[in-house]
């Protein structure tokens, strides 16, 4: 084991934490090789072991204890500008063909949209303006 240097070996650790940062896509595996990295480079500067571990913890548990909370933030937060389906929502449309509880056609967005009253009571004509409530699939419910 004394041929290979110790800065090898924490290489080899970090290398070895990012296949399970892979395959599992938990960030906290990143985290530790990177605290592996550090203490690799603890190594090559020529700290004794117990620095080199304790590098790694240090860098290991910062980084835990400072990125993972701006990270699973950020992952809870709803995107600020809304994309797809989602920027549909809230617009308005004219209806093309009778929209009532069973069916009908809008001009949403500049495309034709099959639709669908929010209240089935409810009915629309052609040339009313209406409201997309929601989108079920490629059915836009309106009132």
């Amino acid at each position: 084991m004394n041929d290979i240097d110790a800065w090898v070996w924490w290489l080899v650790g970090a290398a070895a934490l990012g296949i399970p940062l892979v395959v599992t896509a938990m960030p906290e595996f990143g985290m530790l090789a990177v605290g592996a990295v550090a203490a690799a480079a603890a190594a090559g500067v020529g700290l004794g072991a117990v620095s080199q571990v304790l590098v790694f913890v240090v860098v290991s548990v910062a980084l835990i204890a400072v990125v993972r909370p701006i990270a699973n933030r950020h992952r809870s937060q709803r995107p600020q500008l809304a994309t797809g389906v989602d920027a549909l929502r809230g617009k308005q449309a004219v209806v093309l063909e009778r929209v009532d509880g069973s069916g009908g056609r809008i001009k949403l967005a500049g495309e034709v949209w099959s639709a669908r009253a929010l209240d089935g009571d409810q009915s629309y004509e052609p040339g009313q303006q209406v409201d997309v409530v929601d989108i079920e699939g490629a059915t836009a419910i309106v009132m």
